[in-house]
């Protein structure tokens, strides 16, 4: 697949686009189709938060490198993360087998035990901050990153953010080696690809909000600069 593999992922996508979408017999076919969409859109919809850097001008215009700069963006971010585990529990649940359904049940799971550590590891941020926007999160860290001051907040927003995104070892919803692949197991094709999509959007969207909140976002490492 290219050189050093570099084309793997485009072949990957030629082959889910391509490949045969199918519905089990006995499922819920609308839930079913449904819920791989629940689960891209809520991990795309984080990216809308997530500050980039300042404004630029382009043609004289300026250009905001933030979607929208909400004054609740970081409850925002986190509500979605938590909306994203209804698709995974639907998917399980409308699949009509049994290790999807182990599957979904084990994310929900999951999702309620590691939400309210990944919450309480951000309260430290937002009393630095004084402020739950992401732009006003970054400004603050103008004279220094958050994780100097904050580092055990930190260690517990990573191990809780890498549970919410399943990956080992936290993977029990999955779990390949007893769940064949967990609440998508009866998924292919496109309906697959988003499942695929939604999982590496989160690992990009939360470690995009790692850097946001304890490393100073755009400002590193050239915080003069970029101020």
């Amino acid at each position: 697949a290219g050189r050093y593999g570099l084309l793997q992922p485009m072949v990957d996508v030629i082959k889910l686009i391509t490949k045969e979408d199918t519905v089990p017999d006995g499922a819920s076919k609308f839930i079913f189709l449904l819920a791989p969409g629940v689960v891209a859109l809520m991990a795309l919809l984080i990216f809308a938060v997530v500050p980039f850097g300042r404004n630029i001008t382009l043609w004289g215009r300026p250009v905001p490198l933030v979607i929208t700069d909400l004054n609740v963006g970081l409850l925002f971010a986190l509500a979605l993360s938590s909306i994203g585990v209804y698709g995974i529990a639907l998917g399980g649940w409308a699949s009509n087998s049994k290790y999807s359904l182990l599957g979904g049940i084990r994310g929900a799971a999951q999702m309620i035990s590691y939400e309210i550590p990944l919450g309480l590891s951000v309260v430290p941020v937002i009393m630095l901050a004084r402020s739950f926007s992401l732009v006003d999160i970054t400004d603050a860290q103008s004279g220094y990153p958050f994780i100097l001051v904050q580092p055990f907040s930190f260690i517990l927003f990573l191990i809780a953010a890498v549970a919410e995104i399943k990956r080992i070892p936290f993977d029990l919803p999955e779990a390949e080696q007893e769940l064949v692949a967990g609440f998508h197991t009866e998924y292919s094709g496109m309906s697959f690809a988003l499942f695929f999509l939604a999982e590496y959007a989160n690992m990009i969207v939360v470690s995009a909000i790692a850097t946001t909140l304890f490393f100073g976002g755009w400002l590193r490492p050239f915080p003069n600069v970029a101020a």
